[in-house]
């Protein structure tokens, strides 16, 4: 079975723009894992937004932990999940892919933050009413706007063939905005687990997730060992695992907490995939017999 690395649900990006005094100028994007966003410093509570039921709005509270004033400019994207749980950005949507922003409102449209400072974004769902049965996705995209610095204050640094170039660092990331209709047949099955230990040291679990139905699934995997006397230890666990719309499949890699004392060529793997939000709703499990 092929494994892959696990990403997480929210998507980050950070962009470098290098303007290269003297007569040239480049603009590199860079994506990077989601480990940077806090350095970004800018925490935002919900990570995601599912508008359901009689639910119509839902604020987001942005709060800068950063030393110096930031600006975000809100907007929504577009985006497409692979199967192991990498994202890119799309203009169209897929077959029984369905974006939601036609029927989302937002303000304020950017926000700027002291440090310390907070902020509420309100998210609001219109014309629900007109939209046929099944789940409908955009992602909002909080990106940053460099603040304008006196000339000369800017950090210069020179590269090795003598030119001078500036280098200001853009964060951005999004997060979900889930708009669902009609009755909830979405379901999830776990499949060609693997284990794999290497030199006693590193640990790995592989595992296949499978949904079914109309809407995406989203939970928290946990991994249990099970020694041959009986003994239990939480040996991995995943926070904010999503299979969107309208993929089937989603690969995932897991690294597993391989302890002095534990015998992972022995006994049982015991993993759950749950959905955590309000009182815990197990979605699938499975045990494995490691010999």
């Amino acid at each position: 079975m092929n494994t892959f690395n696990l990403q997480s649900d929210s998507r980050i990006t950070a962009c470098f723009t290098i303007a290269i005094v003297k007569r040239f100028a480049f603009l590199l994007l860079l994506f990077v894992p989601a480990l940077i966003f806090a350095q970004g410093n800018l925490l935002l509570t919900p990570k995601r937004i599912v508008f359901e039921g009689t639910k119509k709005s839902e604020e987001l509270n942005l709060v800068n932990t950063g030393k110096d004033t930031a600006r975000y400019v809100i907007s929504f994207v577009q985006i497409r999940m692979k199967q192991d749980g990498s994202f890119e950005t799309i203009t169209q949507p897929d077959s029984a892919q369905f974006f939601a922003d036609k029927n989302l409102r937002y303000f304020p449209r950017s926000v700027t933050l002291a440090p310390n400072e907070t902020q509420s974004v309100k998210v609001q769902i219109s014309n629900k009413s007109a939209l046929e049965p099944g789940e409908y996705r955009s992602h909002l995209y909080f990106r940053s706007v460099p603040l304008q610095r006196p000339l000369g204050e800017a950090e210069l640094v020179k590269d090795t063939t003598g030119i001078v170039v500036k280098i200001t660092p853009v964060f951005g990331f999004s997060i979900p905005v889930i708009i669902r209709v009609g009755e909830n047949t979405a379901a999830v099955e776990l499949s060609h687990i693997s284990v794999q230990v290497q030199n006693d040291t590193l640990a790995l679990a592989g595992l296949l997730l499978s949904r079914a139905g109309n809407m995406s699934v989203y939970g928290d995997i946990s991994v249990d060992h099970t020694s041959p006397e009986g003994k239990v230890t939480r040996v991995g666990t995943v926070k904010g695992l999503a299979i969107y719309t309208p993929n089937q499949n989603r690969y995932v890699r897991i690294a597993l907490n391989k302890q002095p004392s534990l015998n992972l060529h022995q006994g049982d793997l015991h993993i759950v995939y749950t959905y955590a939000a309000g009182k815990a709703l197990r979605l699938a499990q499975e045990d494995v017999r490691l010999n």
